[in-house]
């Protein structure tokens, strides 16, 4: 009889732990799903797209929006050609794609240019086939550093010719960028720009980042799901409640 009970106890927990493997694999297939054609987590490294988007922001981007492609999934192993149910970004669109001249490094900016656009800067004003894009100045935006060191910096409401309206930050007048020849964008690729247009590397850029051909797309930055002020560690979790963006979670773009 207490034989029968252990053999009893000894197949529940065989049953239980194979119950809990198939559940974790069941999990991690689902998950994989999810990113690779749905939704992907990235966060931000750099300071290129403030103050829209922070140091230490993580935000989702849908994979879906403008079609699949090889950039699609990791390392490229889909051999697709080009783009299937492919649909166009619009303008103002902030966009996750892979850098042109090394096809790998993933960026993140703003869409301004369609194809066949002509793309200017004078001054420090966006003009978009030879219109100045709309900008008003606002408040400036003020970061306090890790030391508590507060810096302010120019904004500007800045609104795209479709209605689209974000923040753009110009620490000064007079930066290379400031004033650039015509760009004529080609067929079947996008201007993108930073919106901290004195800190992007971006379309100006030609030999950097220059025209990006819409292959090259990997999704649109839809929300922010977490954020950590710049140089938190994450996995520091007891400090969340002082070094979390509480305010940021959440935020559409």
């Amino acid at each position: 009889m207490a034989s029968d009970k252990a053999e009893t106890v000894k197949a529940d927990k065989q049953g239980g732990f194979s119950e809990i493997v198939k559940v974790v694999v069941q999990a991690l297939l689902l998950a994989l799903v999810i990113r690779t054609f749905l939704f992907q987590p990235f966060n931000i490294p750099s300071g290129s797209m403030m103050n829209t988007l922070l140091i230490g922001d993580y935000l989702f981007v849908s994979k879906y929006s403008y079609g699949y492609s090889r950039y699609s999934f990791p390392f490229g192993v889909v051999p697709i050609s080009g783009r299937i149910w492919a649909e166009e970004p619009e303008r103002g669109d902030v966009v996750v794609f892979k850098l042109p001249t090394d096809n790998s490094t993933d960026y993140i900016k703003r869409v301004v240019g369609l194809p066949g656009d002509t793309i200017q800067m004078i001054g420090g004003v966006l003009h978009i086939n030879g219109t100045a894009v709309k900008r008003e100045r606002i408040a400036d935006f003020v970061e306090v550093d890790q030391y508590g060191v507060e810096r302010s910096t120019a904004r500007f409401r800045e609104t795209l010719p479709n209605g689209v309206s974000y923040d753009t930050l110009e620490y000064g007048t007079g930066d290379l960028y400031d004033d650039t020849p015509v760009y004529k964008v080609p067929a079947g690729h996008f201007f993108m720009m930073g919106d901290n247009r004195d800190n992007s590397k971006d379309s100006r850029y030609l030999d950097g980042v220059g025209y990006v051909p819409f292959e090259n797309l990997v999704g649109k930055a839809q929300v922010i799901f977490f954020s950590v002020g710049e140089g938190e560690p994450l996995w520091k979790v007891w400090l969340w409640p002082w070094t979390v963006r509480w305010n940021r979670i959440f935020d559409t773009l």
